[in-house]
């Protein structure tokens, strides 16, 4: 259904039993584990699917090291659980991805390895392969490009890597294959509890970013999913007689990453730093052709949609990513820089009448008016996030329970029977797109070339198959060249703008995006 389609008929719907407001991972999640119960859903999102946090990620799909340290057994095995589960139902997207601690320390092998062998036990059949001691012959050999000074051996385990933005298209499009409805540049205004009735009724107040109409919604229930922003729209709908009530549930922290080329370290294995000089950890994360080095956790009190590095974190990243590889990261061989914000759990106080949940690193809250906000968590554990916001509708009485369970063996949009060939850490291409390949291949174009793997085919099925709008919503979600190299990009963009105009007919907002482009490169950034 075109746009333009969807938008008239949205208001005519009638009465939806869950409306959603976020297309992020959290979002999309509920959006299509609720319409495979067979739910009618509604998700607005007031940007692009994954605009903010969910395209920003470190792209690790991780099973929970860090709880292990914690001793929380719990949350490892349900990561591990998860983490199996997004790997089967998107393998095109999701693949399994070997991880390498250099030792420096005679001690650093055996103390880190057994703590990675209990993470082998933990996992069973969801395991991905087993942890091994390095000698410094093979951990030179598995991370070419590692610093060899002082290098005595190392340990090998498994976690996962994936395409986030990619993953979230592929909810978004298996949601609505299952029935929902989902629009991007749909920002929700006002939700406000309608009276009278069989059971909570609200209407939804939405303007069209795009086209610049409004129109109301009325659903039943209404989920709050707007990641680091669901404190605004939560203190919007507060009922008045409830002023002051504290209702901050995200503690914001921001997360540096810096993209330089493979050729620093050209293997096919991750390089994770477990203690970095102050207590952090470093990741070198080969994908899609380039090499991510991250990441920071600052906290931060403003909530920009495009938020820029501190200078002291660049210089965090590149003093520590030198250190860790043979050669020195400079300024000058950054070719993206890009930041994500982390909707981090604060300890929330729910309105009165009002009940909350604490649970796995997020936090779900039902407040008086009915609104359901859902906040933390991680891309991993995205389906049980989902799962465990629908039973708080059933048990807040907002929805009537229906049983669940499928969103576990439902393989996403493009998921191919076969393993795919193609590693994600490979240069981007066609096999992103699993078994939808010869359907971008019906477009126009697909001998056409424009640059990164990007084809004039790809951009017209964005277009057309994908909900792409904009020049950014092509390079740098349906493709990911601006999160790959910023000045590629921007050379990119006015052909792709070209597409856009011709399929669309509307405009693809080229000078904003050729103003991101700039952000994305530190030299030319306020870091």
């Amino acid at each position: 259904m075109k746009r333009a389609e969807l938008l008239e008929s949205l208001p005519r719907h009638g009465v939806y039993d869950l409306a959603i407001v976020g297309g992020g991972a959290t979002g999309l999640g509920v959006a299509l584990d609720a319409a495979l119960r067979g739910f009618s859903v509604v998700l607005l999102e007031s940007h692009d699917f994954a605009g903010g946090t969910s395209s920003r990620s470190t792209k690790l799909l991780l099973g929970g090291v860090r709880y292990l340290a914690q001793g929380n057994l719990a949350l490892v095995r349900e990561a591990l659980a998860e983490r199996a589960t997004v790997l089967r139902i998107a393998p095109h997207l999701a693949q399994p991805l070997p991880f390498v601690m250099p030792s420096y320390r005679w001690w650093q092998t055996p103390f880190y390895g057994i703590g990675l062998k209990l993470y082998d036990l933990l996992a069973g059949s969801a395991g991905l392969g087993r942890t091994e001691f390095l000698s410094r012959a093979q951990t030179l050999q598995a991370l070419p490009g590692v610093n060899p000074d002082g290098l005595r051996g190392g340990v090998k385990y498994w976690d996962g890597q994936f395409d986030d933005a990619r993953l979230a298209l592929a909810l978004a499009r298996s949601a609505e294959a299952a029935g929902a409805r989902v629009l991007n540049y749909a920002e929700v205004t006002a939700v406000r509890q309608l009276p009278g009735g069989e059971g909570p009724l609200s209407a939804i107040e939405v303007s069209d970013r795009l086209g610049g109409a409004s129109f109301q919604l009325q659903a039943r229930c209404v989920v709050n999913a707007t990641g680091v922003w669901v404190d605004a729209l939560r203190d919007h709908t507060q009922p008045a007689a409830n002023p002051g009530t504290p209702s901050q549930m995200v503690s914001p922290s921001q997360g540096v990453h810096v993209v330089v080329d493979r050729d620093f370290m050209p293997g096919g294995h991750a390089l994770l730093v477990p203690k970095t000089r102050d207590g952090r950890v470093l990741f070198a994360v080969p994908w899609l052709g380039k090499l991510i080095l991250g990441t920071t956790d600052t906290p931060r009190r403003d909530l920009p949609r495009e938020p820029d590095a501190f200078a002291e974190e660049l210089e965090f990243i590149l003093s520590e990513a030198s250190q860790a590889l043979s050669r020195p990261v400079r300024r000058e061989d950054i070719k993206s820089l890009w930041v994500g914000l982390r909707p981090l759990v604060a300890a929330p106080a729910a309105a009165e009448g009002g009940t909350k949940v604490l649970s796995r690193e997020h936090t779900i809250v039902v407040d008086a008016n009915g609104l359901v906000t859902v906040t933390g968590g991680k891309w991993t554990t995205y389906r049980a996030m989902a799962e465990d916001v629908l039973e708080r509708c059933f048990a807040s009485h907002l929805l009537p329970r229906r049983a669940g369970g499928q969103s576990a063996s439902h393989v996403l949009a493009g998921a191919a029977v076969a393993s795919p060939a193609t590693p994600l850490y490979a240069a981007p291409g066609l096999h992103l797109y699993g078994s939808e390949a010869a359907q971008v291949n019906d477009c126009p174009g697909k001998d056409n070339l424009l640059g990164a793997g990007l084809t004039e085919a790809m951009v017209r099925y964005a277009a057309r198959s994908e909900h792409a709008q904009t020049v950014e919503d092509v390079l740098a979600r349906r493709s990911r060249i601006l999160f790959l190299d910023a000045a590629e990009a921007a050379r990119l963009a006015p052909s792709v703008a070209a597409i856009l105009q011709q399929e669309l007919g509307s405009d693809p907002a080229l000078p904003s995006f050729m103003a991101l482009c700039a952000r994305y490169l530190p030299r030319n950034g306020p870091a």
